[in-house]
């Protein structure tokens, strides 16, 4: 018979208290650990971080540049979101998200997750761009918030609209301005859709895309153009007001082409100019860095045989070989990404279960997920 002491009966207590303990400390779900997985030859952690510090701005985040002081480890950051800036609002919504990866399997396997998949949750789902930028629900709503100029814009010649588009906007009030694409049928004038930009505190535009009834969607119907979700709104704004591309016919009671292109060329300008005042978000004078943000989601959502080895810790050729048989492409806007699979048709030969991600990032998805929901 084995005879416990008192001075050991008194240490298992201490070492189970200390455990309990343990077990009752809240976890830090401000506290991200993500994974950059390298996508391509000149693919860099340096330059994924700098897509990182886009994607936060783009969904509202104010002092960008603290992410650059954050805790590293080889490939895998320390997210501290609360550090970004985010209103309380999104804070809490980011933490929702957070905890919800960290409970994955994909967690579990890897301690972080991976940066692609991150980003991609946070622009490429509707739903999490709308909860972070704290779009409302309906668009009478978002118009309340604005006065209108007594001035119209008519586009008829427009290279995203397959119809009708009628410009309304507010006056430029510091960071504060509301644009606003009226989708009509070109033969009875009927509204069809609504898409609108105003701008947010960090100088960004925060993008709104609104059915006839004012009710908000995840995205621009194909019958009225081929604006997408508001990822491609990003990607197609680059962080600015856009001019007109083509010219337009003149109609009464709206202002001439050339009125009209001079406005938002106007507006466009005295937008850079505060933007390249914010000394705590991203550069704006760099504006094209945008791209290191859609090489992250886009390297996720296209990924080569090399990047999902790094994903899985499989060697390339045994990735061909449980992916055999895949349709592969190449990207065209990117075509140096080379030989990419569809994310959508890899994920169930991964090793473990990862939380799910929209089926397209810009476009209209098939499956839209939102993982903020109460």
């Amino acid at each position: 018979m084995i005879k416990i002491t008192h001075k050991a009966l008194l240490i298992i207590s201490l070492l189970f208290a200390v455990s309990c303990l343990k077990d009752k400390t809240p976890r830090q779900n401000n506290i991200i650990h993500l994974k950059w997985n390298k996508s391509y030859a000149e693919d860099s952690f340096e330059d994924a971080l700098i897509g990182l510090s886009w994607a936060f701005s783009h969904v509202g985040a104010i002092n960008t540049k603290q992410l650059f002081n954050m805790s590293t480890t080889g490939n895998v950051i320390a997210v501290n979101i609360r550090q970004l800036g985010f209103s309380a609002t999104a804070e809490v919504s980011l933490e929702k998200l957070n905890s919800t990866l960290i409970d994955s399997e994909e967690f579990a396997n890897n301690s972080a997750i991976d940066m692609g998949r991150y980003v991609a949750l946070l622009i490429g789902a509707s739903e999490h761009y709308y909860t972070l930028t704290e779009i409302p629900l309906k668009f009478s709503e978002l118009l309340s918030e604005y006065e209108l100029l007594p001035i119209l814009g008519f586009i008829d010649n427009s290279a995203i609209s397959v119809k009708h588009r009628i410009l309304k906007l507010s006056d430029q009030d510091g960071l504060k301005q509301l644009f606003i694409t009226e989708e009509t049928d070109p033969e009875t004038g009927e509204l069809l859709e609504l898409e609108t930009v105003d701008l947010m505190p960090n100088g960004q535009p925060r993008f709104g895309i609104f059915d006839a009834e004012g009710n908000r969607v995840n995205a621009a119907s194909a019958l009225n153009s081929v604006a997408g979700k508001p990822a491609k709104c990003m990607w197609c704004h680059e962080s600015g007001i856009q001019p007109l591309f083509f010219p337009q016919s003149t109609q009464d009671g709206y202002l001439t082409y050339l009125q009209l292109q001079d406005t938002l060329i106007r507006f466009r300008n005295l937008l850079q100019t505060k933007q390249q005042q914010i000394t705590t978000g991203v550069d704006y004078t760099q504006v094209t860095e945008h791209i290191q943000m859609e090489l992250l989601y886009i390297g996720f959502m296209e990924p080569s045989a090399e990047r999902l080895s790094k994903e899985w810790n499989l060697s390339s050729s045994q990735v061909e070989t449980l992916l055999a048989g895949l349709p592969t492409h190449e990207n065209e806007e990117f075509p140096f990404l080379g030989t990419l699979y569809d994310r959508n048709m890899v994920e169930e030969f991964s090793p473990y279960n990862a939380l799910s991600v929209s089926s397209k990032v810009r476009e209209i998805s098939e499956v839209e997920v939102n993982h903020m929901l109460p």
